[in-house]
């Protein structure tokens, strides 16, 4: 294997949509339970919270995730920050403040110059920055294919903590980020994507959801996650099944890269929408004018993701001003719950 200035080009997957598909995963869990939890896990691997959260005092609680995948982009740098941006999205998405992260890198080392190394590292040192914390440490390996990431470490008020479980009947439904991500990358490896498109792919992927720890503070919102390798549909799911309730969301409703449409039509996609639709689709009802096409965007892979909040009607606009102020500027309701169980789409 040599490099020859595509980082792309030396891994079978990108971003999120290197997750194992969620039916696979529930299999591989159930073979592995998690027994004897303590009082203080108030957040572990049930109903697959974003991250785990141990209380250690009344008013303290510590947020800790972990995030790493193969590259979406060649930009070294850039794909350093997408992955940093992606991973602390978990401490936002439980409404906690960043802390510290740890470096999560394997390289193969005799195929990548250290200068390319080098700067992943940086652009993963920069986001961090960005969200007022430091890289404390890390571990490191030699890989055959490159693998960038973070462990991150939050806190937060176990009052204020939010989880993926708790959206109540008749809550809207808020997406912060279009949708499209996973096909921009797809584009991008068959060398089909346009420079503004490209443009807005970075953009997107490494904007730090920063507003999840502003949301907290509503009690208002009632249930908060990211979207991430599941895509939409699957991380709806997730919370339609922690709330025991039914999602409907309305197609025009939803915010999408314009570009991302356009490919998908064209048959471009990841290997991971099919693999995720495959694994909850049959929980997932489309109305009769929606395409394969729909399909695809309801379960393409999001790398770094936008927030995915359920809220009480009346916090609606206050929760949309939060998001537009802080640059979220494609925010949109796209549905409310409901009693029933999966997703309706219309």
């Amino acid at each position: 294997m040599t490099y020859n200035g595509r980082l792309t080009s030396l891994s079978h997957g990108g971003g999120c949509g290197c997750k194992i598909a969620p039916g696979v995963l529930s299999d591989i869990l159930k073979s592995s339970p998690i027994r004897q939890i303590p009082a203080a896990l108030l957040a572990g691997s049930d109903n697959n919270e974003d991250a785990a959260v141990y209380q250690i005092n009344e008013h303290q609680a510590i947020v800790a995730t972990t995030d790493f995948f193969m590259p979406i982009v060649d930009d070294p740098y850039q794909f350093g920050r997408i992955a940093a941006t992606n991973a602390i999205s978990d401490i936002y998405a439980m409404g906690a403040q960043p802390l510290f992260a740890l470096a999560l890198l394997g390289m193969p080392i005799n195929v990548l110059p250290l200068e390319v190394i080098q700067q992943i590292t940086a652009g993963g040192e920069s986001v961090c920055a960005e969200a007022g914390i430091m890289i404390a440490g890390g571990h490191s390996i030699d890989t055959v294919e490159p693998i960038y990431g973070l462990v991150a470490i939050g806190v937060v008020d176990p009052k204020k903590l939010k989880r993926n479980s708790g959206a109540k009947l008749g809550d809207s439904i808020i997406l912060s980020k279009p949708l499209g991500v996973g096909i921009l990358s797809a584009a991008l490896k068959k060398e089909q994507l346009s420079d503004s498109a490209y443009q807005e792919m970075i953009a997107l992927t490494t904007k730090l959801n920063k507003p999840g720890v502003a949301l907290s503070q509503l009690d208002s919102v009632h249930a908060l996650t990211d979207v991430t390798g599941f895509g939409l549909a699957g991380h709806l799911l997730e919370l339609c099944r922690g709330a025991k309730l039914s999602a409907q969301i309305q197609w025009d409703s939803i915010p999408v890269i314009s570009e991302a449409v356009k490919l998908v039509k064209e048959g471009v996609f990841t290997g991971a929408s099919p693999r995720n639709w495959l694994g909850y689709g049959h929980e997932i009802s489309m109305a009769p004018h929606l395409d394969t096409w729909h399909q695809n965007l309801l379960s393409d892979p999001q790398t770094s993701g936008g927030l995915l909040i359920s809220c009480s009607p009346e916090a609606t606009e206050q929760v949309l001003e939060i998001l537009r102020a802080d640059g979220f500027t494609q925010a949109q309701q796209i549905g409310h719950f409901t009693q029933g169980s999966g997703v309706s789409v219309a």
